[in-house]
């Protein structure tokens, strides 16, 4: 989907929405790659977003892959995705627990042997 006019408030898309140079958006976008030419104030949740070189945002994005061409303008928050911080933070804490657990059991197991020897 590409936007050349102007458009204001929600836009869902499980596709790529395209907004051109001489288009605007304004309220809140969800889509899976965003790509910005034009301009876009609000908050975007999206799995990608592309700032180009004449994209002008203001507002909130949600994403874990933003990129700015030289010449975009971003001012605003960027935020990982709320699902994947989600997930992300509970993987890290099991992989910790793990690593202490085998941690400890090397250390146990060396400290007799050393006394062997």
């Amino acid at each position: 989907m590409q936007v050349d006019g102007r458009i204001e408030g929600h836009i869902h898309t499980d596709k790529t929405l395209i907004i051109s140079e001489s288009g605007s958006a304004s309220g809140e976008i969800y889509a899976d790659h965003l790509i910005i030419n034009g301009t876009f104030e609000g908050t975007c949740y999206a799995s990608r977003i592309e700032i180009l070189s004449k994209g002008q945002v203001d507002g909130t994005l949600y994403t874990e892959d933003l990129s700015i061409e030289q010449g975009g303008r971003f001012n605003g928050v960027a935020q990982p995705a709320p699902e994947q911080q989600i997930v992300d933070f509970q993987e890290a804490k099991t992989a910790d627990s793990l690593a202490s657990s085998q941690k400890t059991e090397p250390q146990a197991k060396k400290a007799p042997q050393g006394q062997k020897s």
